[in-house]
């Protein structure tokens, strides 16, 4: 049974796992509810409940119609949303009660309630504003399939929350979405602060209109630009006196000639009040639609003769460079893999090389009984001296590949299977503009014979995602950064800065980040990678060294030198037998390498734009 089959069978057996719930009541407007949930729940799993509030004193059974009514309306529109097929109907003294038990259950993302109907108390405004959940307030009509759909951006914590709405449904092919950011004539520094989050992120949605007016009337502008809009989405305009809704909230749900969806965020006003003026968690809307839209799993791609086509289609030819350093364990079973599967019966890849760093075992002899084209790279392009290091080997095999596609894989994994490669490849065939993929996977932990599930990926967790979500946050929803799997087009590749060791994955994905920006960027899982785990004393030079390449990132930034040769040393800390400690001095140093189309030797074999033709 191969990975891909596998894989579609985990998501088939995948539980119930609700992130919406949506909340009827007797008197609702439960069309717009419906379609409501139907575009803010994307593609997340759907949850409906019905509350039909009875008042103290009145007999429950009395109200048995009210539920049966609302029974059927549910079952009748359950098959518009992804909902459990079996949705509950709740006759009761206490209807907050009963939405909090099933929020707390399910550990509901969004609650989707009808403005109209709980507005009027069957839900108090003091619970709605300690929920742990975002909140939905719908005033219909809501259609299924809005044409003209308007964000309003005031800045704050619930306007990044009606951002990220506005992003699902921008999805739609069928819907424009337009953010609108009304500001006062004489633009306050409070004012400025509030949207200055939402300001940064905004121009990484091409396929969104934006939108700037100057205005005192608030309201009024609100409305009038709103008016042709089949849906308005805005955050709840809190104010001292009505917590929930705001009194502009109420005046638009009142007044707007459309649709109204007003949201409001679980992050409240209360909770770290400066920041959120600075709108610091704005770049979580950003994060978040690109972790939905660009993660992907391999069993996705399991249609190799699809992919096949797809890369006859574009044009494409592709490349796979195999760094190696005394893997003679693994290499041969990657190897037969890949020629078999990938290049023999499938066709799919076009060249396959390894670049090796001067093996002393058996590696250079298993490479050389497969065919495959060797090279050592220290022995390619001399001129500009060698230097150990991955990172080194990964940046000359751009000059050694033809393809424009190219994939670099590991070699010490002993579970190699055909889904490292066709998964990496799938976003960049079926999406032209993801210009690289990661992969990523549970990394067990070797343990004498045994593993330890999730033990694995130590220096990912503890320097190199704690430094990229702290000077890089848009790349805070990889999985792995520092992936031996990955790929990318070289049109991309050969623009690159390239550091020579341990740091070379976090190279690449700053220097992506900053040149074309977070959408060009995807994730493929690959489910599982078992290798053999490096010492401690390993892993802390690996540290040392993605530590440096931030700073090195960060200098470029910043313009301004923040390091010196001596910092480029690492007193590492060796004890012997007898118990006796001793420092040693090593250079663990991550020397920079220019982008390879700098080179004039690169230029001269792609000169005049013509490809190398692979052999």
């Amino acid at each position: 049974m191969t990975a891909g089959i596998e894989a579609t069978k985990e998501v088939q057996k995948t539980k119930f796992n609700p992130r919406v719930l949506v909340a009827f009541t007797p008197e609702c407007d439960g069309d717009s509810l419906v379609n409501a949930a139907k575009l803010l729940s994307h593609s997340e799993q759907v949850l409906y409940v019905g509350l039909v509030p009875v008042p103290d004193g009145e007999n429950l059974t009395e109200h048995a119609s009210k539920a049966g009514d609302l029974r059927k309306f549910m079952q009748k529109n359950s098959d518009r949303v992804r909902i459990r097929p079996k949705a509950r109907v709740r006759v009761t003294y206490t209807p907050r009660e009963e939405l909090e038990a099933v929020i707390h259950k399910h550990k509901i993302h969004l609650l989707v309630l009808d403005w109209q109907t709980h507005n009027v108390n069957s839900v108090a405004a003091e619970f709605l504003d300690n929920l742990p959940c975002d909140v939905a307030f719908v005033h219909g009509p809501i259609p299924s399939k809005p044409e003209n759909v308007m964000v309003a951006l005031r800045g704050g914590p619930h306007a990044e929350c009606a951002m990220s709405v506005g992003l699902k449904l921008s999805k739609l092919p069928e819907s424009k979405i337009t953010t609108l950011h009304l500001k006062p004539t004489k633009f306050a520094a409070e004012e400025s602060g509030q949207f200055e989050g939402l300001s940064k992120i905004i121009p990484e949605f091409r396929d969104v209109t934006h939108k700037t007016i100057e205005s005192d009337d608030f309201l009024g502008s609100l409305l009038e630009e709103s008016r042709f809009s089949d849906i308005l989405i805005m955050g709840t305009a809190s104010d001292r006196t009505q917590k929930t809704y705001g009194k502009i909230t109420t005046a638009v749900f009142e007044n707007a000639k459309g649709g109204v969806i007003a949201v409001k965020t679980r992050r409240g006003s209360r909770e770290h009040p400066k920041n959120e003026q600075k709108g610091s968690h704005a770049i979580s809307v950003l994060v978040d639609q690109w972790f939905a839209e660009n993660t992907f799993h391999a069993g996705e791609f399991q249609n190799l003769e699809k992919l096949v086509q797809l890369k006859k289609e574009r044009g494409n030819t592709i490349s796979i460079a195999l760094p190696t350093l005394n893997e003679e364990e693994t290499i041969g079973n990657i190897l037969d893999i890949i020629q078999e599967e990938m290049m023999q019966k499938h066709k799919l890849v076009d060249e396959l090389i390894v670049i090796d760093s001067r093996s002393t075992d058996k590696t250079q002899e298993i490479v050389e009984s497969r065919g495959v084209p060797l090279y050592v790279h220290q022995d390619i392009l001399p001129q500009y001296g060698a230097r150990p290091g991955k990172g080194e080997a990964l940046w000359k095999s751009l000059y050694l590949t033809h393809g424009d596609i190219v994939l670099w894989l590991d070699t010490d994994v002993s579970n190699f299977r055909s889904h490292f490669v066709y998964g990496l490849l799938g976003p960049l065939l079926y999406r032209p503009e993801i210009q690289l993929v990661k992969g990523f996977y549970r990394r067990p932990l070797k343990s004498g014979t045994g593993l330890k599930k999730g033990r694995g990926g130590r220096v990912t967790e503890l320097a190199a995602r704690p430094l990229l979500n702290l000077f890089y946050p848009e790349l805070s929803g990889i999985v792995q950064p520092l992936s031996g799997e990955y790929g990318g087009r070289r049109e991309l590749l050969e623009k690159l800065t390239f550091t020579s060791g341990y740091g070379v994955e976090t190279c690449i994905l700053v220097e992506t980040l900053e040149q074309i920006g977070l959408a060009s960027i995807g994730q493929v899982d690959i489910f599982e990678r078992i290798h053999n785990n490096q010492p401690l004393h390993s892993l802390s030079k690996m540290s040392f060294a993605i530590i440096q390449t931030v700073v090195a990132r960060l200098e470029k930034r910043y313009g301004k030198q923040m390091l010196e040769d001596i910092n480029r040393t690492m007193k590492m800390i060796r004890h012997d037998d007898a118990g006796n400690y001793h420092l040693e001095l090593q250079e663990v140093a991550e020397l920079e390498r220019p982008a390879m189309n700098t080179l004039p030797e690169y230029r001269q074999l792609w000169s005049n734009n013509q490809k190398k033709v692979i052999n």
